[in-house]
């Protein structure tokens, strides 16, 4: 059994993004009394205008947004995903004739996952702390935290301290929680920035999510309600950088032979956005009192959509290693506790941040030699069922050890 000592609450979560607010619920509603710290006040964290911005939840992802009440607030604004193409090519020259082809009727439950747009995702997130009683939320800026046996205390810009018996870092790649807590990071600059944006589209998209593999970086187009849909368009930074500063017009103008005419004309829908890629891992999701969640723990590149799915991953491991260590009686905050959370989430966020590195090393290029093998690479697993369901599943977050929150 551990020492009591009074906190201001229990748990302290830095970061008001997405990921720290979805773990301030699932602790909630488990009996935690939680206090989420950001550096915006809630109606500015709000964004109610269509931006474009938009995430694909795994299978996995959408049954832990539902097991914490979250699923309902935003279903009817969520596109299925019904299937998704993988295919290789250049600009203007439309798809190499091998591709992948995964429809989710190969596996018995249900769609590989949803599109839902940040703005829905974010004002359920806000709606459902506001309503939750054991979660404070505190608009302030963190400037120095100290761990000791009992709990750990957070200083703050207004000069006021916050304790708690475990400080979650949910603060993003240049989290400020790691960096205090002395955890250093291992990453690297690819030389790309994506480009985002909405596109309207005059044909149906029918839940199809098509990847695009071009030389300078994948295009991802995503489904999203009605006929739009989603683009994460990976250029190089001097390219990227070439058409983020082109008017509308003219951005369109170099999209569409990318695009192609697949679904009709196009034209822009809201917002352009841009933003660097790169990979950064902290050398460790735990320190004394301290434990590391979503991008704080694991930025990755987003070729394969899964940033947002691993920090749910991480929501649901360090929600149910709380919980069981507090039946037990332990204190869910001591060394030996949060390294079953690190032992859990962090081979599996090292592999999948390999496996993406790997595969835009692999088609971000315009070998020959290389183009040749990876087309041959897809035929022959298109024409393999049993591998294609296993990357369903993959693509569907079904696999490796779930937590209790994301199982069926």
């Amino acid at each position: 059994m551990f020492s009591h000592m009074t906190h201001d609450s229990e748990i302290l979560i830095v970061g008001g993004g997405l990921t720290g607010p979805a773990l301030a619920l699932a602790l909630a509603q488990a009996g935690r009394d939680v206090t989420i710290l950001d550096t915006l006040p809630h109606e500015m964290r709000e964004t109610p205008d269509f931006n474009g911005k938009a995430y694909a939840l795994a299978l996995a992802s959408v049954r832990l947004l539902s097991a914490i009440g979250l699923w309902d607030r935003v279903r009817e604004n969520a596109q299925p995903m019904l299937e998704i193409k993988v295919s290789d090519g250049r600009a203007g020259e439309g798809p190499a004739p091998f591709f992948l082809h995964f429809d989710h009727a190969e596996i018995e439950e249900g769609p590989m996952g949803h599109m839902c747009e940040d703005r829905f995702l974010r004002k359920a997130l806000l709606d459902a702390m506001a309503e939750e009683p054991r979660i404070t939320q505190v608009t302030d800026t963190v400037i120095a935290q100290e761990a000791d046996t009992r709990g750990i205390t957070v200083t703050l810009a207004s000069g006021r301290t916050l304790t708690g018996r475990l400080l979650v870092g949910s603060d993003g790649r240049a989290s400020g929680t790691a960096a205090r807590a002395g955890i250093k990071r291992t990453g690297w600059d690819y030389g790309q920035t994506a480009l985002v944006a909405a596109i309207a589209h005059e044909q149906p998209h029918h839940g199809i999510a098509h990847q695009f593999f071009m030389p300078p970086g994948p295009l991802a187009i995503l489904p999203l309600p009605g006929n739009v849909s989603s683009i994460v368009w990976s250029e190089t930074e001097t390219t990227a950088r070439r058409f983020a500063a082109l008017s509308d017009a003219a951005f369109m103008e170099v999209l569409r032979p990318r695009f192609g005419d697949f679904l009709g004309e196009i034209s822009l829908r809201g917002q352009r956005y841009t933003y660097p890629l790169g990979l950064s891992l902290a050398n460790s999701f735990i320190a004394p009192r301290v434990a590391l969640v979503g991008d704080a723990a694991h930025g990755l590149h987003p070729i394969a959509g899964q940033g947002f799915n691993a920090g749910l991953r991480d929501v649901g491991a360090l929600a149910q290693v709380i919980d069981e260590a507090a039946r037990r009686g332990e204190d869910y905050a001591a060394p030996d506790v949060l390294a079953r959370y690190q032992q859990w989430r962090r081979f599996d966020t090292a592999t999948l941040a390999l496996t993406t590195d790997l595969t835009n090393r692999l088609f971000s290029n315009d070998n020959p030699l290389l183009r040749g093998l990876r087309d041959l690479g897809m035929g022959a697993l298109s024409a393999m069922p049993r591998l294609r369901r296993g990357f369903i599943r993959e693509a569907a977050g079904l696999t490796g050890e779930l937590p209790d929150l994301m199982k069926g």
